[in-house]
């Protein structure tokens, strides 16, 4: 999207160097590996990288103009915007953005499950013949959505859909600002960053910016903090859940079950249409249902104007994302499944459940540890070796790995601690055996997918 100059200066309070030299319009790149001639290179800090450095590199690449935060790094002749922050500007220019465009726009936040809900929604929108676009992969803080927000065409009418992520309190605050979702969807609020958020309650009230700031949330049946904070909302939330949730009296849902989907009314008369899931786990259903619930907000602006049919078709042609439960088939008659993007306790736990249910000979679980959780770190991951000590064998490591053992051990399980991945694989490659599955769960700084390709079985990490 392009800006005229004066609305940037205005929505940025830039100062200008050689305004006369200014060009009409501002579109805007971080990127000077990728810049287009007579583009603005906006010039982003970060903790391992300063875009300050490469402001020459980019007029001589035929940027038209720069905005910066120093004066000192415009060659001389050259125009610019000063501002205070440039991180701030790109998110002041998102918000330009978004005023700018006509569709719906839908913000996706919570603990665990954003990027698969996010999958999900734009994939039935896209089944049922609307028009919509999404922020790739994991790009889900400032820039990212800032990138987002101003990649976005000039009265864009598609569903825009932006998944945003916390990593400190308060961390929403911005996204939502620039944002200002139509549709703000929760997935959870858990104990993800606990470690630097501080607290659950301050977990908490940073996710609930997005419901709060949002002008119709759309909220699981099952988190306890929306049900918790649902009254505060200046509309009532449309709910969603599995396997027979009911919502509030008087409140709309989409409820999931194994083979159907149920929309609720208000007054609580429901519709049924069967649909074909051909992904597992039922959090992953309760993802579905989130994004069921929001695809209908969008088809028509209404809720009950829009025909739960539309996306019922498109159900069975949905897919997780890479590294959610990715599972590959070895030629030795071994199952790998990879669920190792991230690992949080709610996560683990449901990821342990819905291998559980693996048809296999023995089901074998190497869990890396999870990170950022704090204090509690010890009990959580005692918690998930308990659960997952039910499974033949377990194989611990990452930094709570006596923690993970020692919940193993307390329900009678096989345990194996390993002290790196080369050991993991040393273990997996002479005692698996045809018909085994072996599930590879931990937090990315583990890089499990290094044991997954050792195996054979090459994964999106």
């Amino acid at each position: 999207m392009k800006f005229p100059v004066h609305d940037a200066i205005e929505a940025t309070h830039a100062c200008a160097i050689d305004h006369a030299a200014l060009p009409d319009e501002l579109a805007v790149r971080t990127d000077t590996r990728a810049l287009e001639r007579g583009v603005t290179f906006l010039a982003l800090r970060g903790e391992r990288f300063d875009g300050h450095a490469y402001v020459a590199e980019a007029f001589a690449r035929g940027a038209a103009c720069a905005i910066v935060e120093d004066p000192g790094v415009v060659p001389a002749g050259r125009p610019a915007l000063i501002v205070s922050s440039t991180l701030q500007a790109y998110l002041d220019l998102a918000g330009l953005a978004r005023a700018r465009i006509r569709g719906t726009v839908v913000g996706i936040t919570g603990s665990t499950g954003k990027t698969t809900t996010k999958q999900f929604l734009l994939g039935l929108l896209r089944g049922a013949g609307i028009a919509a676009v999404a922020t790739p992969e994991n790009e889900n803080n400032e820039v990212g959505v800032a990138k987002f927000l101003c990649g976005l065409d000039d009265g864009d009418e598609r569903v825009a859909i932006a998944e945003m992520g916390a990593r400190k309190h308060r961390d929403l605050d911005v996204l939502v600002g620039a944002a200002r979702p139509d549709v703000g969807l929760l997935t959870n609020v858990g104990e993800a960053h606990l470690e630097i958020m501080g607290t659950r309650e301050r977990i908490a009230d940073t996710k609930w910016a997005l419901p709060a700031g949002s002008r119709r949330a759309v909220l699981s049946i099952g988190d306890e903090v929306s049900r918790s904070r649902a009254a505060s909302l200046i509309a009532p939330a449309i709910w969603y859940g599995i396997d027979g949730e009911r919502p509030p009296a008087g409140e709309r849902a989409v409820v999931i079950e194994p083979d159907a989907v149920w929309t609720i009314a208000a007054d609580g008369s429901t519709q049924t249409h069967r649909i074909a899931i051909g992904f597992p786990g039922d959090h992953n259903r309760r993802n579905l249902a989130g994004a069921f619930a929001a695809a209908l907000l969008c088809a028509d602006g209404a809720w009950g104007s829009a025909d739960p049919a539309r996306f019922a078709g498109a159900v069975a042609s949905l897919v997780l994302p890479h590294g959610r439960y990715e599972i590959v088939e070895l030629a030795d008659g071994v199952r790998v499944v990879f669920d190792a993007y991230n690992a949080s306790l709610s996560g683990t736990l449901a990821t342990l459940g819905t291998f559980a249910r693996e048809s296999a000979s023995r089901k074998i679980a190497v869990l890396g540890s999870m990170a950022e959780l704090g204090g509690d770190a010890p009990a959580m991951h005692q918690k998930i070796g308990e659960l997952a000590g039910r499974l033949d064998v377990v194989l611990a490591g990452g930094t709570f790995a006596a923690d993970t053992a020692r919940g193993v051990e307390s329900v009678g399980g096989a345990v194996v601690r390993y002290a790196s991945n080369v050991d993991a694989v040393a273990w997996l490659r002479a005692n698996v055996r045809s018909g085994d599955a072996i599930l590879l769960k931990g937090s990315r700084v583990y890089k499990m997918e290094q044991i997954a390709e050792a195996l054979g079985a090459e994964v999106f990490a």
